[in-house]
């Protein structure tokens, strides 16, 4: 088994040191306290003699073209491509992850297996694919904060688009730190109670997720998208969904999309059914009954609300099939036929 070298340590930022050898991390919320040679929460930042060091920098577990519609993002450049890259670990234990391979790994096992891109070498492959942007995915992109802000600073330089799909847990520091050069914020929102979240991933203090998101819109403008996978008996309840519904109304603003998504048996969660489209119809309704304008219903190919429809005259301004996106009713951010704002980002 290769042993982790010193070459493929980088320096960790937004930490402090302690008494004793400790420091403390505050990328996430977490703020892990980290003794001499251990690792944090993630596993992908380790302690040596008093020093953090980030482990995966650079290191790539995937690195795919994809629609920007895959992320999902339906109001943030409509039909262009994003080279979507991800790397190893993650802040959170969801048990239902569809990518546990690449976020529930040792630094040794997962880095063995890895490949470098440096972030002049992502940006460059960004270009040369004729990608709008670049997206940090797949695992939670605060994992190698480091890297995707080295990345994104370079990104803009080439006029290139930066999204985040993130479970929400950065800090405001962090977060502050990257917002000048981050357009994106693809959030996920699941559920709105203590005992969902940790039933879901083992989480606490989950509502600072909901403050990291306002403070994502308002202070930086990024544009956000709220993305619910809908588990039956864990969040599906009429509750919660309302109350995720009314909260992204009141904090981010009625035209923010919702993604209500369809849930698969996966990892430690393969006991449960799929979730019944009529569960995820009715989320549809719940939003709409809280003033959301764009409610779209996910992994159910085909589904009658993956286009994007005008709420005042109601003609279908960007037209879907899967993953595939044609813009046919855009004036900018507005509809072409009524005027009215959809709050659709597009390069000018």
């Amino acid at each position: 088994m290769k042993k982790l070298g010193d070459e493929r340590l980088h320096e960790a930022i937004l930490y402090e040191k302690l008494p004793g050898l400790r420091v403390q991390c505050h990328i996430c919320q977490w703020h892990c306290v980290i003794g001499d040679g251990k690792l944090g929460l993630c596993r992908m930042r380790q302690n040596r003699n008093g020093t953090l060091y980030l482990l995966n920098y650079a290191e790539v577990s995937s690195a795919v073209v994809d629609p920007i519609e895959k992320k999902p993002l339906f109001h943030f450049f409509p039909g262009s491509l994003a080279f979507s890259i991800g790397s190893w670990g993650c802040n959170f234990h969801c048990q239902h992850c569809q990518n546990w391979q690449i976020s529930c790994v040792s630094p040794t096992d997962s880095l063995r297996d890895s490949r470098k891109i440096s972030p002049e070498e992502a940006v460059d492959l960004a270009c040369q694919r004729h990608c709008g942007g670049i997206a940090w995915t797949y695992n939670e992109p605060s994992i190698w904060f480091e890297y995707t802000l080295d990345s994104a600073r370079l990104a803009k330089e080439r006029n290139l688009y930066t999204v985040y799909v993130t479970n929400g847990y950065l800090t405001s520091e962090a977060l502050d730190t990257i917002g000048p050069f981050l357009d994106a914020w693809r959030v996920d929102i699941k559920g709105f109670s203590d005992a969902a979240y940790r039933q879901i991933a083992k989480v606490q203090h989950w509502e600072r997720i909901l403050e990291v998101a306002h403070h994502a819109k308002t202070k930086w403008n990024m544009h956000v998208e709220v993305v619910t996978n809908i588990i039956p008996t864990v969040n599906d309840d009429t509750e919660q969904l309302t109350q995720i519904a009314e909260w992204i109304r009141n904090n981010l603003g009625e035209l923010t999309p919702w993604h209500v998504t369809r849930f698969y048996p996966h990892y430690k969660m393969a006991n449960l059914p799929p979730t019944p489209i009529s569960t995820l119809e009715r989320a549809y309704d719940i939003g709409k009954r809280a003033g959301l304008r764009f409610i779209y219903v996910g992994n159910v190919p085909g589904h009658w609300t993956e286009s994007t429809t005008c709420y005042s005259c109601g003609k279908v301004v960007i037209q879907r099939w899967g993953h595939e996106a044609k813009v046919i009713g855009l004036d900018g951010s507005k509809c072409k036929f009524c005027g009215s704002e959809l709050n659709v980002r597009v390069r000018r």
